[in-house]
């Protein structure tokens, strides 16, 4: 994990400062397949939800990012985990993404996962489409045309998954 950056369990007094890094990101609607108009409190329930184990990214008690983790599916699917992760407008380009994936892929096996799998990744979000390449996730699957983007129009939407 990069150094200075530490990840420690989401609590109810990070709720403004984990809003305030979640509504541009849902506002500009280009990464995440949720609606721009989502109000500040429906945002904060849908990351924080139920079964989601949720992190935050901090450095020096300044939040960075955060991410949650729960499973993919129920019955036969629920070894598999599926994460989301943002990171503070500020705070991008200095390696926060990279440590909140590290920590979910280290902490996932604790929680008997053993597979993590990213349901919708939006083609056009290639920085994220890297990062997890690099971190040994496949592309599975591509659902053509699966994404409306703001500026782009209709974009492919791609599954992506590493076994733990």
């Amino acid at each position: 994990m990069k150094q200075g950056i530490t990840l420690r369990p989401y609590r109810r007094e990070d709720a403004e400062v984990v809003t305030a890094m979640l509504m541009p990101v849902f506002r500009a609607g280009d990464t995440y397949a949720i609606d721009p108009d989502i109000s500040e409190a429906d945002a904060l329930a849908y990351w924080t939800g139920p079964e989601r184990r949720v992190f935050v990214a901090e450095e020096d008690g300044v939040a960075l990012g955060t991410y949650y983790m729960v499973r993919n599916q129920k019955g036969g699917g629920s070894h598999v985990c599926n994460c989301g992760y943002i990171t503070a407008p500020a705070a991008q380009g200095r390696g926060v993404a990279r440590a909140m994936l590290a920590h979910s892929l280290e902490v996932a096996p604790g929680f008997g996962f053993t597979a993590m799998q990213y349901n919708f990744v939006i083609a056009t979000n290639t920085r994220a489409i890297e990062t997890w390449q690099r971190a040994g996730f496949d592309v599975v699957g591509r659902l053509p045309g699966a994404f409306r983007h703001p500026v782009e129009g209709e974009v492919d939407a791609l599954v992506m998954y590493r076994r733990l």
